[in-house]
Parts: structure tokens; sequence; C-alpha cells
């Protein structure tokens, strides 16, 4: 995915991470219009990452063009935040640029230069070690939506209980007046009968 970002500009996006998750992102800062001539050759991107608590986990400066990780240590929101950092003022700071962004969770690069000098049973190794890697942040991802599900559910039945017994309490009262109604009205006729 890519965005548009201006110069000394932050823009963050919102990933949903399982606890003990290594997330991984690859980026690439390009003027927006490729054509045009660039008034800052030096640019490069501050990224920084913070958990669901607003802790900050990660923050780090780069050039145009990197890799980050981190490894998620509370399951939620986590906010991905980037911000080149221009030395330009910001009168003069006006360019507009794309931020190129790649984001794996759970996942290890696979270096495939490195595997041709190794046998087969290396290679299959580390295949295997990948896969259980990936079966474990499946299984994580798992028991996260489980636990959010668990908890909108509880919710659900709190509030259609509470929804019941102001229906009860509601139909109670409107009896309560249409009984006492009744016989105040039976009253008035009887009263003006006699008179």
């Amino acid at each position: 995915m890519y965005f548009d970002l201006g110069e000394q500009e932050e823009k963050c996006i919102i990933e949903e991470v399982p606890d003990n998750t290594l997330v991984t992102g690859y980026f690439l800062l390009e003027p927006w219009d490729t054509n045009a001539v660039t008034h800052s050759p030096h640019l490069g991107v501050t990224v920084k990452v913070q958990d669901p608590n607003y802790e900050i986990v990660m923050s780090k400066r780069f050039s145009k063009y990197g890799k980050f990780t981190f490894t998620s240590h509370a399951s939620g929101q986590h906010f991905l935040c980037f911000q080149t950092n221009s030395t330009r003022f910001s009168v003069f700071a006006g360019e507009r640029l794309r931020l190129h962004l790649d984001i794996q969770m759970g996942e290890h690069s696979i270096d495939r230069n490195a595997d041709k000098t190794k046998d087969n049973m290396e290679i299959l190794e580390y295949s295997l070690s990948h896969l259980r890697d990936q079966m474990m942040y499946i299984t994580k991802q798992q028991e996260y939506q489980r636990e959010k599900e668990e908890t909108f559910r509880q919710i659900s039945e709190d509030t259609n209980g509470k929804v019941l017994w102001w229906a009860v309490i509601q139909t109670f009262i409107l009896l309560s007046v249409g009984f006492w109604q009744m016989k105040k009205l039976k009253e008035f006729f009887i009263a003006k009968k006699l008179v």
C-alpha cells in the first residue's frame, strides 16, 4: 500500500496485532511526482510504534527506504506513525511525498540466496520453521479474535438484560397507572351519577 505524506507531516496507521507477534515493515519514500525535481534530496523517515497502552515500542530514524521490526507485548491496536525528517523551515516545506509500505506479521523472510548454498535438508528445516511460525501466528490471531468476541458477547448480554428490565419496569408502571386511573374514573362517575 502507499499513501500521501507531506514534508514534516506525520501520519499514523492502525494495525490489529496479537501479543508476542513479530511485525516487519518495509517502506520506501519517494516524491509524489517522480518527474519533478526534489528540493530535499536527503529526506528520511522517522518510524514510531505505540502499543494499545500508548507506550512507545519503537522510535527510529531511517533513510528513504528501510526495514523495521518489533515484537508486540500486548494484543490490540498498534499505532504505526511515519514522519519525514526534513530540515527545511515549515514555510518552505511543502513537498508532497509518497510512502510505500509493506507490513508482514508473524513472518520471517526467506533469504533464497543463502539457501542456494545449503543442502536440501537445511532448506526443508528452515521452511518447516517458517510454517511453524505462521501456524503460531494464526493460533494467536484466533485466540485474540475469541477474546474480542467474548467481550462483545458479554457487553451484548448485559445490554439486553438492562433493556429487558427497563421494559418490565415500564410495563409495571403503565399497568399501575391504568388501574389507578380506572379506580379514580369509576369513583368520579359514581360521584357524578349521585349528583
